[in-house]
């Protein structure tokens, strides 16, 4: 369902979005350099790798959410919520590979899979800070 044009509230989501995929752009980058300078280049790749799992969760969910309107009914399906829940599979699948196969830090992976959390939190703060100076 496309959303309306003009719709401020749909405005508003979108810029949270936008902003929540800079964020978690940003915070993937400055980890991945930090933890190549603090704990060396395998922690720095399982970092990247924990934070683009996180981030590619975080894109599907948006679409789960973008699913949902007035024909969810109509287009959810048992097949749909499987795939759906197959995501969380193919994370702990990733992670059995780290663990198992390569010699990347799984405390690295791990810390990568908090990076659009703390994106969102980043957003939260922004926003309790706009609407303050707003005064809305």
């Amino acid at each position: 369902m496309a959303p309306e044009q003009g719709d401020p509230e749909q405005t508003l989501f979108d810029s949270a979005l936008r902003r929540i995929s800079r964020g978690a752009a940003v915070l993937a980058a400055a980890g991945c350099l930090a933890g190549f300078f603090w704990r060396g280049w395998r922690w720095a790749a399982a970092y990247l790798l924990g934070a683009a799992a996180s981030y590619l969760n975080f894109r599907w969910l948006k679409r789960v959410v973008d699913a949902l309107g007035p024909a969810a009914h109509a287009r959810l399906s048992a097949r749909f919520a499987i795939l759906m829940g197959l995501r969380y599979l193919l994370l702990a699948a990733g992670a059995y590979v780290i663990v198992n196969f390569t010699t990347l830090s799984l405390p690295g992976a791990l810390a990568g899979l908090f990076v659009p959390v703390a994106a969102v939190i980043g957003e939260i703060i922004f926003e309790l800070i706009a609407h303050h100076s707003y005064g809305s």
